[in-house]
């Protein structure tokens, strides 16, 4: 069993009700410290992620690849 399947609840906090460091945290993995695109993603082709007061897209690419972008 991973780490993501016990923290679903908190998971689905991740729509801005909640903590959103709380959710990322309870996406990854504990052993593998991984996240997996589609759940930052959650069917979007593109999101803003804010890091040190600077905005950055990451976005799929039509070749099904991602592209981080500021």
């Amino acid at each position: 069993m991973s780490g993501l399947d016990g923290d679903e609840n908190r998971v689905a906090r991740a729509d801005g009700r909640g903590d959103p460091h709380l959710a990322l945290r309870a996406l990854a993995s504990e052993r593998d410290e991984e996240i997996v695109s589609a759940s930052l993603l959650r069917g979007r082709r593109e999101i803003v992620i804010r890091h040190a007061r600077q905005r950055y897209r990451l976005r799929i690419t039509a070749n099904d690849k991602l592209i981080l972008t500021k």
